[in-house]
């Protein structure tokens, strides 16, 4: 089974809850969302569609080529569950050989995340706010998908923006919590604004969140500071 792969490299995780560490990042073509604020368009298909054909064995040979002692295995996108039939036999071949298994995933597509469940060890889950992405909301699909989820390490992130609505915000904090109130749950602010106020505007929705859920942070796109992709 090939893979449509736009590309392979080692750098550091920007995001979320392991942010820092070394991961080698496995970076799939093509996304069922298109949010306007995306920071790898590349990955989308809107434009051009120019990616590579890869099968298995030769995504293995290069991940194991610039593994060397790396926390993971990002699989990113893109959406990588738009390619269930790859990661399922990816998934497994990394088990196999003793690497942990990091999903970065929208968190839309519960059928395809149950398929791989088993092989996966950490799940990075976007929750899509309709005000911000500009696409339409995906309560349920994202409440099925926390269910399935839970069955591993889980967190959620929450991309904010200028147009972000708190109402939304209090939203996807209320969906969290009825999965489970200990679940990690990152605010992170669109690296556009950054100079615009969006710190300040995390900070009072942590404030609310914070009485929904144990564990709410902010936390940036670090790798944006460092400069590094």
């Amino acid at each position: 089974m090939n893979a449509k792969i736009l590309e392979i490299f080692r750098s550091i995780q920007g995001e979320g809850k392991y942010a820092g560490v070394p991961q080698v990042f496995v970076r799939l073509f093509e996304c069922n969302m298109h949010c306007v604020w995306c920071d790898t368009p590349a990955s989308i298909g809107d434009g051009k569609r120019e990616y590579k054909d890869l099968s298995l064995e030769e995504v293995s040979k290069q991940v194991n080529a610039i593994y060397d002692n790396a926390h993971s295995v990002s699989i990113t996108g893109g959406e990588p569950l738009l390619q269930p039939d790859f990661l399922k036999g990816f998934c497994h071949a990394l088990k196999r050989e003793g690497k942990t298994v990091y999903l970065d995933t929208n968190g839309t597509l519960p059928d395809a995340l149950k398929a791989i469940i088993k092989d996966v060890d950490i799940i990075a889950m976007d929750i899509k706010l309709p005000s911000s992405t500009k696409q339409r909301a995906f309560w349920a699909e994202h409440k099925e998908f926390l269910k399935i989820a839970k069955r591993k390490e889980i967190f959620v992130k929450v991309v904010i923006s200028l147009d972000t609505h708190e109402e939304e915000i209090l939203k996807a904090a209320k969906l969290a919590a009825s999965i489970d109130p200990k679940i990690l749950f990152i605010l992170q602010p669109n690296y556009l604004d950054m100079k615009k106020g969006i710190i300040e505007l995390c900070v009072g929705y942590q404030k609310s969140c914070a009485k929904i859920l144990k564990d709410v942070r902010i936390l940036p796109q670090v790798h944006k500071f460092m400069k590094i992709r």
